[in-house]
């Protein structure tokens, strides 16, 4: 159905339907224009949320990595940032195949209708202009047909009146047939401009109005089909990135999988693991007997004549038998404080400050890095050794003498870390040499257990901490003085014991031990010691992880077992010797 011969007469009618199509391109514009806004923002808050829960880079987070469920979080992350590259990409196609051509269109658009409509407005002025005509030469001869007929009525007047003189009868006729002459001329101009003017009627409505509105007609179903298009695309351009969304998903989905909680439950004891032994058996104390020091049941020590002495100076209590009333809050500190070194990996160079199982991995740990290190620098030697000898045999292409530096540079930092890394495996070979085998593990435990069936009921978990709430080692510093003092001969001295018992006793020596890491003994009860300092062993591990040393008469206290190397007396029960 064509508009140009079923709307000849709706010119204004036509002229408002184009420009409210022209509007709605405008508006369907406008949405896409902020649907893309949307997207933009949208894609740009889904890379601040991703950034924001990244990991920092630190040790803590390193540490968080080696869980399954941390890199899950992190693959989701990831995938969530390229989740939000999709939508960005949304809204660069909405922009360049949508926006950018809808508004080019629309300036074209606008053009054509404009072009449209003026050659309307320029037919129908036409037409209009024409019928003026028309109707002048109408009115034209009307006036003429009427001045004639008065110039005719006034001849036969004169004619007919015997009073009036020849000549002016004449005159009268003359005059009349002038005016009957200028009538038939305007009848002859009417006649021709009418037939003229139908010509022109039946062209304007039949063929310029109909080409016009017929190009209107194709003008506006070229828009209707345009905006179909844009439609169309404004689904593709979310289709087409369906694919590398459902991977971002799948990616998701797969790292959720990966998570194995067994996996990460071995790594909380590869994490934490400190090498020492837990504590062994109470023994049970029978305080209806008198005060009198026997060989226990689980020491490795013979029986020895225990000597009275009145009592003297009283010391401080000495752990185990303490009761101090702030040792949980110091068990809470000092754990908090090697849980805090464990984690951000503070401390001296070495990691001395570290249990011995985690010490080791620290010091494996730098070594790789180290090696890896040391291929990079490697790598590049080679690499710029190949570049000489391509400049020794081809001149033109660069000097030989200009890789010289880098290649001196590059030898003196892999001699830099070839130390470290001799460095490194010396203390990784000391730590590996001082910590007990799994052997040694048992024997030790075989030995500790009681052999007291009597009920204990006194003694409780809390009681066997150490004196400061942890059985983990103190904050030390790795050392480099070692003493070359021989064993001195036990003697017997009489150190003070704790202040519930009314006797006292002198506890024999009953071997030496060495100290293969400083400690400090800053809690009640424990004794300080240097690295290679050589003590005397007044009573032996009991399963506590924790030894009893005299250095001098005045000097006696607790130090961790793990810390000293034992030499018992070969007269002890089951002489030997332990680490």
């Amino acid at each position: 159905m064509s508009w140009g011969s079923e709307l000849w007469d709706q010119f204004d009618n036509l002229e408002k339907h184009t420009q409210w199509g022209i509007e709605f391109v405008e508006k369907y514009t406008k949405f896409v224009k902020e649907r893309s806004e949307i997207e933009t923002n949208y894609a740009k808050q889904i890379r601040n949320l991703s950034k924001k829960y990244q990991p920092k880079k630190n040790s803590r987070e390193e540490e968080e990595s080696k869980y399954t469920f941390c890199r899950a979080f992190l693959t989701t992350l990831n995938e969530l940032n390229d989740y939000a590259g999709q939508h960005e990409v949304i809204a660069e196609n909405l922009t360049s195949q949508i926006i950018i051509e809808l508004s080019r269109y629309l300036q074209e658009l606008k053009a054509e209708r404009k072009s449209h409509f003026h050659d309307g407005r320029k037919a129908q002025q036409h037409i209009e202009s024409s019928w003026k005509q028309l109707e002048s030469c109408k009115r034209r001869f009307e006036r003429d047909c009427k001045e004639a007929d008065r110039a005719q009525q006034y001849f036969e007047k004169m004619d007919a009146d015997i009073n009036v003189t020849k000549a002016d009868v004449e005159k009268a006729r003359q005059q009349a047939q002038m005016r009957h002459q200028m009538a038939a001329d305007s009848k002859s101009d009417y006649s021709a401009y009418l037939q003229k003017f139908n010509q022109e009627q039946n062209e304007h409505y039949y063929t310029v109005i109909p080409n016009i509105f017929q190009k209107l007609q194709d003008m506006e179903e070229k828009r209707i089909d345009r905006i179909g298009v844009c439609m169309k695309t404004f689904a593709d351009v979310d289709r087409q990135v369906l694919p590398i969304v459902g991977k971002c998903l799948d990616g998701m989905t797969k790292a959720a999988e990966s998570i194995e909680p067994k996996t990460d439950s071995k790594q909380v004891v590869e994490s934490y693991k400190s090498g020492f032994e837990p504590p062994g058996d109470v023994e049970f104390e029978d305080y209806g007997q008198a005060m009198k020091r026997t060989a226990s049941d689980t020491s490795l020590s013979n029986s020895r004549d225990v000597k009275e002495k009145p009592k003297e100076k009283s010391k401080g209590k000495l752990w185990p038998f303490m009761k101090n009333k702030n040792k949980l809050s110091l068990k809470l500190i000092t754990l908090n404080s090697h849980v805090r070194n464990l984690i951000e990996g503070s401390g001296p160079e070495d990691f001395s400050h570290l249990p011995p199982e985690q010490r080791r991995k620290k010091l494996q740990g730098k070594i790789d890095e180290l090696n890896k290190d040391i291929q990079k620098e490697m790598d590049q030697r080679d690499a710029l050794t190949k570049m000489k000898d391509v400049y020794v045999k081809n001149p033109q292409m660069g000097d030989p003498a200009s890789v010289d530096p880098r290649l001196s540079e590059i030898g003196q930092n892999i001699e830099k870390l070839q130390f470290e890394v001799q460095k490194f495996e010396g203390w990784l070979a000391e730590v590996e040499e001082r910590m007990p085998s799994k052997s040694d593990t048992h024997r030790r435990s075989g030995l500790y257990e009681t052999q007291n069936n009597t009920t204990v009921s006194t003694n409780c978990a809390q009681d066997r901490e150490s004196p400061d709430g942890s059985y983990t080692e103190e904050q030390n510093s790795e050392t480099q003085v070692k003493a070359n003092i021989n064993p001195i001969p036990p003697t017997s001295t009489t150190p003070e014991f704790d202040d519930e018992f009314d006797d006292e006793e002198t506890l024999p020596t009953i071997g030496t031990c060495k100290a293969l890491y400083p400690f400090e003994g800053h809690n009640e009860g424990t004794i300080s010691v240097a690295e290679g300092e050589l003590l005397y062993v007044i009573e032996e591990d009991k399963g506590d992880g924790w030894t009893r040393v005299r250095r001098n008469e005045d000097e006696e206290g607790y130090v961790p077992t793990s810390y000293v190397e034992v030499f018992l007396e070969t007269n002890a029960k089951g002489a030997m010797t332990y680490i």
